[in-house]
């Protein structure tokens, strides 16, 4: 049993009063301060990157893939995240590895699909068009693949190839920090872009 001396209380209301302390300062301040920061610096990301439709509600995040159908569309990479795909509150690959026959089936038919689709032979298609990210929901897809759904989509939608790759370059990021990385079009902002007219 603990002995309740003199000294003993002492170091019992320091190590309380540095608790209380520290919960505040480290539990409230700060939080609160980087939240401020964000909000004061960057507001657009520290909201979560979202998106705004025509009638200003909100359509989505720059940072989370979302599925688009039709020719008029750009297509994302596939996803492994939820039953059907982009479910933000499922995130994850498919978890099937190199030698799973399953993933080289559904690696077989995607190609397939996405060379009818694009009218281009099985081999043109770039490896992003057929496989899930990690998190099942990256908004990105290479300019390579942008660039095989260009004709597609600029017929689908009366525009010509050059506005359709002025979209394409103005949604392209560069590489992190200059050098890593590569090049990758943010397929949720461009098919916004595209609907905004």
């Amino acid at each position: 049993m603990p002995a309740f001396t003199p000294a003993a209380l002492r170091q019992y209301g320091a190590a309380a009063r540095a608790l209380l302390v520290l919960t505040v300062l480290l539990g409230l301040a700060y939080p609160l301060a980087v939240t401020g920061v964000g909000q004061v610096l960057f507001p657009a990301q520290a909201d979560g990157s979202l998106i705004r439709g025509a009638g200003g509600g909100v359509a989505g995040s720059a940072l989370i893939g979302q599925n688009a159908e039709g020719a008029e569309w750009f297509h994302p990479r596939p996803s492994a995240a939820g039953e059907d795909g982009y479910d933000g509150a499922a995130s994850s690959a498919s978890n099937l590895g190199p030698n799973s026959e399953e993933l080289r089936e559904a690696v077989a038919q995607r190609r397939a699909a996405v060379a009818a689709e694009e009218g281009v032979a099985p081999d043109a298609v770039p490896p992003d068009a057929v496989t899930a990210s990690a998190s099942g929901l990256d908004p990105h897809i290479s300019p390579e693949y942008a660039a095989l759904q260009a004709d597609r989509v600029a017929a689908a939608r009366g525009m010509s190839a050059e506005e359709v790759g002025g979209l394409i370059a103005e949604h392209t990021d560069g590489r992190a920090l200059g050098f890593i990385g590569s090049p990758a079009v943010n397929v949720v902002t461009l098919n916004a872009a595209l609907a905004a007219g």
